[in-house]
């Protein structure tokens, strides 16, 4: 017997579904490959706070990008999770397998089979089990990936799994939400994606709760939906994008303190500061927004053109800076440059295959980063193999096996000299720019501060 919100609970182990009976050293391998291929793709970064390493534990995030978030919420948990998955995905030819064999729970939606959604009281105890049986579990509560500029409405089904789940174990355990966030475009190789976990969701006097003025599993659904609108940037249209992004990089560039620029949470809570500034000035104050927005996007076209980004230019660097920059990146790309014009010309073929198909196929927007993902894993990985049995039939088996062993590496490594040939063309532009057109710069500067004060009226106005 157990004892929760005050009432005595019996828990007969023949009530209980069956538990999951893959093994746990498949799921970690999953674990790690489905991360792995998100760092791949996505420049990750993980901030705010850390999941528990075990025991039950519910992650809840916003979906703006199909099956890449399930690796991108993964990789926030840093331990297997359990998905609740469409289910459709377990009987697609590409993708099934992976789906299986990660633990995923299949979801019956209304839009894909009308006549299986009673099959999902299955889905619910599956899920509860699992949390009472120590797993993680992840759910998108908006119930489909989508391309909206906001959340959708968040449906209940993360809380009645998490107040049964409770019943069941006689406690409560952590809710976690997490926010995707990317910038450069959510479907651009090698675009920033900023994953955040936020703070558990409080509702352990919920379990409990006898009042007939509330609803336990409405309530809960209101509270998750609030922590995952707190960690993510909700927009009424995804051109304000580029324009929140300017207003608060020239504004901190002037007003902020530079350590504290860099820090992703903070960066994200201005951003969503900004965004809702400016979505209640564009209503209220259209005389002060317009002109504003106008100014502020023909700034963010300038120095794009320069390659600067508005906190350059408050810093001309040293020319001892730029000596010691010059040394490390010339004994960098002194042992990169020849593996990276071999991978180059290894992966030709591969990568011109890709982007033939990518100029050929329409994919939605929510859909293209994982139809890239795993279109061009599938398309490396056979050029790979074949390679691999070239060689064999060539030199033997074991020039093979070093081919399937060293190609892959050879590949992601190619990803990471790109990275860093991209962000030493960009600082080398920089550097020559603020050092070779100061009188360009100055001009740039005092339009950067004008503007800065105008938001910051602009701030005081609202």
């Amino acid at each position: 017997m157990i004892q929760l919100g005050g009432r005595p609970l019996m828990q007969q182990e023949s009530d209980r579904p069956p538990t999951d009976s893959r093994p746990k050293w498949l799921h970690r391998h999953i674990h790690g490959l489905i991360t792995f291929a998100a760092r791949a793709y996505f420049r990750v970064t993980r901030a705010g706070v850390a999941a528990p390493a075990t025991g039950p534990l519910l992650l809840v995030a916003n979906h703006p990008n199909s099956l890449v978030d399930a690796a991108l919420m993964a990789e926030a948990a840093q331990r297997p999770v359990r998905f609740l998955a469409r289910a459709p995905l377990f009987q697609k030819r590409d993708i099934g397998w992976l789906v299986r064999s990660s633990g995923a729970i299949p979801v019956y939606r209304r839009q894909d089979a009308p006549e299986l959604m009673g099959r999902n009281t299955e889905m619910f105890s599956a899920a509860t089990e699992a949390l009472r049986a120590g797993d993680a579990v992840g759910i998108f509560p908006e119930g489909l990936s989508h391309s909206a500029p906001a959340l959708a409405p968040i449906k209940t089904g993360a809380a009645r799994i998490a107040l049964d789940a409770a019943r069941l174990r006689g406690e409560v355990f952590p809710i976690l939400p997490v926010g995707l966030t990317f910038r450069g475009g959510k479907d651009r190789f090698r675009s920033q994606a900023l994953v955040l976990t936020g703070r558990p969701v409080r509702w352990d006097d919920l379990t409990g709760a006898t009042s007939p003025d509330m609803d336990p599993v409405r309530e809960l659904t209101g509270r998750i939906e609030a922590s995952i609108d707190r960690i993510t940037v909700n927009l009424e249209s995804w051109d304000d994008f580029p324009l929140i992004e300017i207003a608060e990089a020239v504004h901190d560039s002037e007003f902020g303190k530079r350590r504290r620029s860099r820090n992703p949470v903070r960066w994200l809570a201005r951003m969503r500061r900004t965004a809702q500034a400016l979505a209640r000035a564009r209503s209220e104050h259209p005389d002060l927004y317009e002109p504003l927005a106008r100014d502020l996007i023909r700034h963010s076209r300038m120095l794009g053109v320069v390659g600067l980004q508005p906190s350059d230019l408050s810093r001309v660097p040293r020319a001892r800076v730029a000596v010691r920059w010059t040394l490390q990146n010339l004994i960098f790309f002194g042992f990169a440059l020849p593996l990276a014009l071999l991978g180059f010309a290894i992966f030709l073929v591969p990568t011109q295959l890709i982007r033939w198909i990518e100029s050929r196929v329409t994919v939605p927007p929510d859909q293209l980063a994982t139809a890239r993902l795993l279109g061009g894993a599938a398309i490396f990985a056979g050029w790979i193999l074949l390679i691999a049995a070239g060689l064999r039939e060539w030199l033997g088996w074991r020039a093979a096996l070093g081919a399937l062993g060293l190609l892959p590496a050879l590949g992601i490594l190619n990803f990471r000299i790109r990275d860093r040939w991209r962000d030493a063309v960009q600082d080398l532009r920089r550097f020559l720019f603020l050092r070779g057109r100061r009188d360009l710069r100055t001009r740039l500067l005092e339009r950067q501060k004008e503007l800065a004060e105008r938001i910051r009226e602009f701030q005081r106005e609202i």
